[in-house]
């Protein structure tokens, strides 16, 4: 059977049509937000507010993503995730608004409205994503995911690229925030469209297991608890260096050497790259011919080798400038100054060494999911340890952006990316050591007396 018959023949209820359609959420909502920041400083020629907003956004996605589980558990996937994904479109709205005022109040603010969001949806996603599959097809899915979820990155990278074609200013222009609020919205609505969880079914026949019943008092001692469970403790530096790079690669990468219109067509190849990387990390992730400790060894070599490349090759980029283009009229120090995608010879190892920059994030963040599932089967406790991942990410996006915003030189920031990328593989290493073939399954809970239903209860039961 092809792929396109298999598509085809995929019920509403299976947990693929599911994680397709959270994937098409991602897609349009954090897909679009990615290429927003993927412009460097939301594409303003001053980087402050952005990187401010961003700062914002993350500290907030710090306290939600590790309550996202909970609240998740608690309410249940479809109106959080659709209530989430219209803090997106409020972020990007909140752009026009700078374009004309130039009061970054309301941005700031934005942001960390969307961090609240960002939270809960991702803590979302990652339930559907690694607890709907069985065992064996967990990296498949994570890749399935991934490939439409940078879909949306590339069209984002497109938007602006077209939009911007023939502009000569270094900012985004009100027609394009407005095409990423249009998107963002419709993302949203599409939660609407998930399937309850108790209503999933796997090809084999099997439910997907969740438990029906929980309270709040229970989520706040299974959070506590992650804070106490040593795999999760191992795996904070892989948490924290996940999105720390994205300020060094949006800012003083694209952000720095590229001209307005070449920064979106950077991202169509930085997104586009992540595609290719989580497609082709699937196929050694789900190969049962290898125990599943061989397969996640040999992957964790992959990311570090191809990490400590890319990262060398920046180096030698990075020691030709200091800084991009200054408010004032101030411009790049980088050498015949901003570089144009027509000027083949001048834009082709920068663009190149970009894309692979993409490359590394999807093999790095599709492995830790990976990882993160192969821990148990359990789906509220793997919305509980995606909310996790997510919040301790935040935090290290939290102290990057910033970095950035207080005009940390370049240099310092890359080896500080570089640096906290080898360290977190260390202890990756550990717990990719202790992994078993085979991950618990999650058994329902009986009804007490102190644990009645919940919003996700309802959600289970009601009629699509």
């Amino acid at each position: 059977m092809g792929l396109l018959d298999r598509f085809r023949s995929m019920s509403y209820y299976s947990p693929m049509t599911q994680v397709v359609l959270v994937g098409f959420v991602c897609f349009l909502c954090p897909g679009m937000f990615n290429a927003l920041n993927g412009m460097g400083g939301g594409g303003q020629v001053d980087r402050t507010t952005g990187n401010n907003a961003n700062t914002a956004l993350y500290c907030t996605f710090i306290v939600f993503g590790v309550l996202g589980g909970a609240i998740v558990n608690l309410c249940g996937v479809r109106w959080t995730i659709f209530g989430s994904g219209l803090t997106y479109a409020l972020y990007s709205s909140s752009y026009i608004y700078l374009n004309h005022t130039g009061n970054g109040a309301f941005t700031i603010a934005a942001g960390a409205i969307l961090g609240i969001g960002a939270g809960i949806l991702w803590a979302a996603q990652g339930m559907i994503m690694v607890s709907y599959p069985r065992e064996e097809e967990k990296g498949r899915y994570i890749a399935v995911f991934w490939i439409i979820f940078n879909m949306g990155g590339m069209l984002g990278g497109i938007l602006p690229f077209a939009i911007n074609y023939h502009s000569t200013k270094d900012s985004l222009s009100d027609g394009v925030y407005i095409a990423f609020v249009i998107l963002e919205c419709i993302g949203a609505s599409l939660g609407l469209a998930l399937a309850p969880p108790a209503k999933v079914v796997r090809e084999d026949g099997s439910s997907v297991v969740l438990v029906k019943y929980t309270s709040a008092g229970k989520e706040a001692v299974e959070i506590l608890k992650l804070f106490m469970n040593p795999m999760m403790l191992a795996l904070i530096p892989m948490c924290f260096a996940s999105n720390f790079f994205y300020s060094y690669q949006f800012g003083p990468i694209n952000g720095s050497i590229f001209n307005i219109r070449t920064r979106g067509f950077n991202n169509i190849f930085y997104w586009g790259a992540q595609m290719v990387g989580a497609y082709a990390l699937s196929f050694l992730l789900d190969n049962q011919r290898m125990t599943r400790r061989t397969r996640g060894m040999i992957a964790l070599a992959i990311v570090g080798v191809f990490f400590n490349v890319v990262w060398g090759g920046t180096l030698k980029l990075q020691l030709q400038y200091t800084h991009g283009p200054l408010s004032g009229g101030i411009p790049t120090d980088y050498p015949g100054g901003l570089i144009d995608f027509l000027e083949s010879k001048r834009a082709a190892g920068p663009i190149i060494l970009y894309t692979l920059h993409g490359v590394g994030d999807a093999l790095f963040q599709n492995l830790a999911y990976w990882i993160i599932g192969s821990l148990t089967n359990d789906g509220q406790k793997l919305s509980r340890y995606a909310g996790f991942y997510k919040g301790i990410q935040s935090l290290g996006a939290t102290i990057a952006w910033q970095l950035d915003a207080q005009g940390v030189s370049y240099l310092n920031q890359l080896i500080g990316n570089w640096v906290l990328l080898v360290i977190s593989m260390v202890p990756m290493l550990y717990v990719v050591a202790t992994l078993k073939d085979h991950s618990e399954e999650s058994v329902p809970a009986a009804i007490t007396e102190d644990l009645k239903p919940t919003a996700s209860y309802y959600d289970e039961k009601a009629k699509v």
